[in-house]
């Protein structure tokens, strides 16, 4: 089958399902963000120095990669550099190059004539003139075939596309914010990506913090998602309790926004009372990445808020009791290291095992 052919057969198939994969001329430049990407929160310290260096960078029409694990919130980035620049009032335009048919790649970016090929039955403009006075963003570069590459550093240094089926150069005026969550440079080493096209690319580089690794921005997104679905689910009462607060803010996030945003929603659908308790809580299943362990205070906390909220009757002196019992065992008897690792005297921890009926009680005179 010829490529012609082949291209043909893939727009026949994507236009079925597709929504706006290609916008056309009178339609709305402006991509409409997902709910994650309206999650516009940088209350966390390492957050508030990423803003100031977006700050920095926004007003130029430098290129820019975002380097960040997925669900990180690159688009969020990019939109804010858009927003924050002269391109305001343009267009922004995202495309997630790794969800791209590898044969409709080209005719995507740079658009099509009418007849170019078997099933382009109008003509059809691409992101890059989609984008024409805005921003296009770009996200999973590293997913970009090597043929294509080669056709966006021209369209880079030219400043123009060509649409397949076509001969005419047409001039564009694009701001290009590209994200990866790979290492573009072991890319380069494994021949998967050009350099050339990196260094046009990279003339500004954003890293982006993992969740985990700005907690103060955990609890700010948990509630902006609440109220985002609140509506929706006419669950506007929901709040979250403080065992459930406590559990996301000890949990790693290995999904990053994204399962942040799922455990969320997912808690308002089973929630039955107006609080969200740990129990609602779904977290992946996928191993989370090593984090510091968490402190004694973490671990026992939920314990003690589920016994309390249940009013488990004499919570008080089965837990003293329980604390000092395995003191009491660990140290084999040994009343002075028990003592010591409970960080009471011995005489205090001697009047809670004659309580206890572990040892007998002192005579009195």
């Amino acid at each position: 089958m010829s490529e012609e052919r082949i291209i043909g057969s893939a727009i026949a198939r994507a236009d079925r399902d597709r929504a706006l994969l290609i916008l056309r001329p009178s339609e709305n430049r402006r991509s409409a963000p997902s709910i994650r990407a309206t999650a516009f929160v940088f209350e966390d310290s390492a957050s508030q120095a990423l803003k100031q260096e977006l700050e920095q960078i926004a007003p130029s029409d430098a290129s820019v990669v975002i380097i960040g694990e997925t669900g990180t919130g690159k688009e969020l980035v990019a939109r804010f550099i858009h927003d924050q620049s002269a391109r305001a009032n343009g267009p922004f335009i995202a495309v997630n190059c790794g969800a791209l048919v590898e044969s409709l790649v080209e005719a995507e970016l740079f658009g099509y004539e009418k007849g170019a090929f078997t099933g382009a039955t109008q003509t059809q403009i691409g992101w890059f003139e989609a984008a024409n006075g805005g921003t296009l963003f770009l996200d999973e570069i590293g997913d970009l075939p090597l043929n294509l590459q080669v056709k966006l550093l021209r369209v880079l240094q030219e400043r123009e596309v060509v649409r397949l089926g076509s001969r005419k150069s047409i001039p564009v005026n694009v701001r290009l914010v590209t994200a990866t969550n790979i290492d573009l440079n072991a890319a380069i080493t494994a021949s998967r990506f050009r350099e050339d096209l990196f260094f046009r690319l990279n003339v500004a580089s954003v890293h982006l913090l993992a969740l985990r690794d700005r907690p103060g921005d955990i609890m700010p997104l948990a509630t902006h998602f609440l109220s985002v679905y609140a509506q929706s689910l006419e669950r506007s009462d929901l709040t979250f309790s403080p065992a459930a607060e406590r559990m996301l803010l000890s949990y790693a996030w290995p999904g990053n926004i994204r399962e942040l945003e799922n455990v969320v929603h997912y808690a308002m659908l089973v929630a039955h009372g107006p609080a969200i308790e740990p129990q609602d809580l779904r977290f992946s299943s996928v191993r989370a990445p090593d984090r510091a362990p968490a402190s004694l205070e973490e671990e026992l906390r939920p314990i003690f808020d589920k016994y309390l909220q249940n009013a488990t009757p004499d919570v008080y002196d089965r837990v003293l009791g329980l604390l000092i019992r395995a003191a009491y065992d660990s140290a084999g008897a040994n009343q002075v290291r028990a003592a010591e690792s409970l960080g009471v005297t011995r005489n205090t921890l001697r009047t809670h095992l004659a309580h206890l009926g572990i040892i007998a009680p002192r005579r009195t005179s």
